[in-house]
């Protein structure tokens, strides 16, 4: 078999972790993660971090080994990501990639431009984004770079910040400095895309939300509060215990805003994926999820 990468992608909640630790159970391979809410140690409940008993079943990678206080790019997780899969591919002919974060899955399957960075234009923006709306960011990027505009998610904030970033550094449209699909990895890849009824993801996500409550979310954002600043915690489970905490409404609307930011999250997930023509569906729905990607694999 040729060496080979099989992702799994799709909305959060439809159940990844479960087939990616399948598929490398019956390989005997690893997992790399591309789930970029994973990366931090202080987040565990709030992000859906495989349990103790998932990670002790396959190795994974990429998972609780950054602190929220620590910078880690798309183009970072890009170049470790593919440092790895080499050292892997050494003692295996299947690796597996799991994740829901399209940003740090393309970087990392078909490269990341070296595009500039300033911190202080990317705070302006998002300081922009709070008191003004993306609605603004998205009416100025529309504007300045009307091709990039027509096929970014445009409800995607850290997406529209980007190229905005890029745009006020160089003056130039975002579109004509991305070299786009130049250094594809340098392996057979195979995407599998799980989908399902968007009832059926809807009421994962609800049920999901309501178990980690259960687990401790509240008590896991209380203990974070005073890091709401960061860009980690800038994130659906959090930054709604945030607002309630800070009185701005009651326990249960946080708890009902965490599932709809979560459904939300799940659509624009979708979307996107949608677009890969390349992605073989699964419906997350069947009973036989392992022997259908084995069977895609195989083709």
């Amino acid at each position: 078999m040729d060496k080979t990468l099989v992702v799994i992608t799709g909305p959060t909640g439809i159940g990844k972790t479960a087939l990616a630790i399948q598929f490398a159970q019956q390989f005997g391979t690893e997992i790399i993660s591309a789930d970029s809410r994973q990366f931090f140690k202080e987040l565990n409940i709030g992000v859906a971090r495989p349990n103790v008993a998932e990670l002790n079943a396959v190795p994974h990678h990429f998972i609780a080994f950054l602190s929220i206080h620590q910078k880690f790019s798309a183009g970072q997780f890009a170049s470790e990501a593919r440092g790895l899969l080499a050292q892997l591919f050494l003692k295996n002919d299947v690796v597996v990639c799991a994740g829901g974060s399209g940003l740090y899955l393309d970087a990392f399957l078909n490269g990341f431009d070296d595009l500039p960075h300033d911190e202080d234009v990317r705070k302006m923006l998002i300081n922009e984004w709070h008191q003004k709306g993306l609605q603004q960011l998205q009416s100025e990027l529309k504007e300045k770079d009307p091709f990039y505009f027509e096929k970014v998610d445009k409800e995607n904030p850290h997406r529209i910040i980007r190229a905005l970033e890029v745009i006020r550094i160089t003056n130039s449209p975002f579109s004509k400095l991305r070299k786009g699909e130049i250094d594809k990895v340098a392996a057979r890849v195979v995407k599998l895309g799980l989908t399902a009824e968007r009832e059926f993801i809807y009421d994962r996500i609800n049920t999901r939300v309501d178990q980690m409550i259960i687990e401790g979310l509240e008590e896991e954002a209380r203990g974070l509060i005073s890091y709401k600043h960061l860009n980690a915690l800038n994130t659906v489970g959090y930054k709604e215990f945030f607002d309630y905490f800070d009185g701005v409404w009651s326990r249960e609307v946080a708890i009902e805003k965490i599932k709809q930011h979560s459904r939300n999250y799940a659509k624009r997930q979708m979307t996107y994926w949608r677009r890969d023509s390349s992605i073989h569906s699964i419906d997350a729905q069947s009973k036989n999820l392992l022997e259908q990607a084995i069977e895609i694999l195989n083709k």
